[in-house]
């Protein structure tokens, strides 16, 4: 357990550090109030962001980025913190399970950061915290594999019926939610609706390219009861409980922008994902509790 555990824990101190300076940044670029009109690429006039790290940026999008690094910076980093303290002390398989979560979320965040928000001072941060991410992903995902391989029985789990379904209906919704824009953007020869100065849209990317077909994959290897399935399965579940709450958090930024959303839209928007969250740790608890080590 403790062999290069010196390399998971220098990675982890990296992501801390760099997440926190780039989300500090990122909400002291909430100034309202300097938006100024430009001309995209596509012939469009749109507003752009105007102030901090976010000038290029969106009027639209800057405040989503910024609840964002809100989200991550009062939730996510606290418990990765706590994460990686535990697996410091302890540097057993449910310190590393929770770790190897709290890395992927990250590690989604650092994506969308490195590859939607448009270049400004913190490129070079940005890049470093992707980096950190994915190799301490792969670190920690890779020890966990070499476990199942040397120890198939290594953990005892129950998945129910209703874990299941969220891995089906989670995996069919992320196509649902995007698939109609893209075809119809592409069939009308247009860009995408509020695509801006960005040249694609990282999370139809990012949903639909890695965790949507993730999510049947984990269904696929719990169903045959293997310790990844059960470890991807953990993984998935905080990684919506994240972006759960992530989502209600940007729309309150928005607003404070004065960003004008229509109620239906408002209201199902937070509402779903306010579920989405709740049904992500209801589950998780269950499965956590349920699950015997037999280390």
């Amino acid at each position: 357990m403790r062999k290069n555990m010196w390399v998971v824990l220098t990675l982890n101190g990296v992501i801390l550090a760099l997440a926190l300076l780039v989300t500090l940044c990122g909400l002291a670029s909430f100034r309202p109030g300097q938006a100024y009109p430009v001309q995209n690429s596509y012939g469009e006039t749109i507003l752009l962001w105007g102030a901090g790290v976010y000038a290029h940026d969106s009027q639209f999008k800057a405040p989503i980025f910024i609840g964002s690094d809100l989200t991550i910076l009062a939730v996510v980093l606290p418990w990765a913190a706590v994460t990686c303290r535990r697996l410091w002390k302890r540097q057993d398989l449910e310190s590393r399970i929770q770790n190897f979560s709290a890395v992927c979320l990250l590690l989604y965040y650092a994506a969308s950061a490195a590859l939607g928000i448009t270049y400004n001072s913190l490129h070079l941060a940005y890049i470093l915290l992707l980096g950190a991410c994915f190799y301490g992903a792969v670190f920690q995902g890779a020890f966990l594999y070499r476990i199942q391989c040397q120890r198939p029985d290594v953990c005892r789990y129950r998945v129910t019926r209703g874990m299941h379904a969220y891995l089906i209906l989670g995996g069919i919704s992320l196509f649902v939610a995007w698939l109609p824009d893209i075809l119809s953007s592409l069939a009308s020869g247009t860009s995408l609706a509020l695509i801006e100065v960005y040249t694609t849209e990282i999370t139809n990317v990012l949903d639909m390219g890695i965790i949507s077909p993730l999510l049947f994959l984990t269904l696929a290897l719990v169903k045959n009861h293997c310790f990844m399935g059960y470890v991807l399965l953990r993984m998935a579940l905080r990684v919506c409980m994240g972006v759960g709450i992530m989502l209600p958090v940007q729309t309150v930024c928005q607003l404070l922008a004065r960003i004008v959303l229509p109620l239906p839209a408002l209201i199902t928007k937070v509402g779903i994902f306010v579920l989405l969250a709740g049904a992500s740790f209801w589950l998780e608890r269950c499965l956590r509790r349920a699950t015997v080590y037999l280390e």
